[in-house]
């Protein structure tokens, strides 16, 4: 029976993963290996917590010697890599964890999956997903593709170019099975509230500041969260060995430009007058090296195994406010801390 370790799905991206997995194959098994940090949240998975074919497992991938013992216990056909310090102030403030994490904890998981299958690597995949923002920064012209040499600007994108480089090293030195994916900023339900979309949301909820870095003009694109789930889970199963993959929503937009749409959007669902958050928009001092814009060329994917983004911004802003709106015990749950103790009540 194929069983996948899925890292990091308690987290925003891994939890729509793994309740695309677990009802999309209920004949296969998935163990998702969560640290539980600030931004892991066991109530993600509340839908399919009990479900036969799922398992939870509290643990981090700096812990090499638990690692081992994991792979050693499930005996896993195939990994899916998604744990990862991801926040770009945070990686300004403190380096060293997204070092720990994104760098030693991918090099664990890379040596604890070739130790486990021991070159035996039938039916065996190592997939590590990483980010765009490996291929540092853009002008007003051209797209990231697969060749874009990498040009990583901050300590969190220098960790996940690391990170990429040794997943490519374990195949070509050990001839691990791996692919990669580098996916654009991805939104949606159950995001972190330090991200900008429900940093926004909250804020427009509550009537306070909605602060933009410098003057909004940084441009990124925009992927709906289940769009690139869908592309995770296509890859896994029918990606070429050592390939790596563009995921990207055909959406780009500068950052003033979105929380203006935003703004609109939220006041229209909350009945306000029309243009009335937007008076909150308040720009502060720029990020430390912020880049100026990533775009994504994801033909590659679409030509070789059909995958093309099935939601547009407008569409996606739409849901994204909606399901803050209408859970906004969850977002208030997250945003004090209280929902840890989910963790307490259900695991321990």
């Amino acid at each position: 029976m194929a069983k996948t370790l899925i890292t990091g799905g308690a987290g925003f991206i891994g939890s729509h993963l793994i309740h695309l997995l677990v009802n999309k194959y209920p004949g296969e098994q998935f163990v998702n290996l969560d640290a539980l940090t600030y931004a892991g949240n066991p109530e993600n998975l509340k839908a399919i917590e009990d479900a036969p074919n799922y398992r939870f497992v509290k643990g981090d991938i700096t812990d090499f010697a638990f690692l081992e013992q994991l792979f050693a216990e499930h005996q896993f056909t195939g990994v899916i890599h998604l744990a990862a310090e991801s926040h770009v102030d945070r990686s300004i403030a403190n380096p060293m964890a997204f070092i720990m994490t994104n760098v030693v904890g991918t090099v664990n998981l890379l040596n604890a999956a070739k130790n486990s299958w021991q070159s035996d690597y039938s039916g065996k995949r190592f997939y590590h997903v990483s980010t765009d923002e490996v291929y540092g920064s853009l002008g007003a012209e051209g797209l990231f593709t697969e060749e874009t040499a990498y040009d990583p600007r901050s300590p969190y994108s220098a960790s996940k170019a690391s990170s990429d480089h040794f997943v490519r090293a374990w195949q070509h030195t050990y001839g691990l099975p791996v692919v990669i994916s580098n996916c654009s900023n991805n939104y949606g339900p159950y995001q972190f509230p330090e991200k900008l979309l429900p940093l926004m949301i909250n804020n427009i909820r509550h009537e306070k500041p909605l602060p933009v870095y410098g003057d909004g003009s940084n441009v990124r694109d925009w992927l709906w969260v289940e769009d690139h789930a869908a592309a995770i889970d296509l890859i896994f199963r029918e990606g070429r060995e050592g390939e790596t993959y563009n995921i990207g929503g055909n959406n780009e937009c500068s950052n003033l430009g979105l929380v203006h749409q935003l703004c609109d959007v939220v006041d229209d669902l909350l009945g306000r007058a029309p243009g009335s958050s937007r008076k909150l928009i308040t720009f502060v001092k720029d990020r430390p090296g912020h880049d100026q814009r990533y775009a994504i060329d994801a033909s590659k994917i679409k030509a070789e195994l059909g995958w093309e983004p099935t939601i547009g911004v407008e569409e996606g802003l739409q849901r994204t406010a909606k399901w803050y709106l209408n859970n906004t015990e969850w977002l208030e749950r997250v945003t004090s801390g209280a929902y840890r103790e989910y963790y307490a009540q259900q695991y321990q």
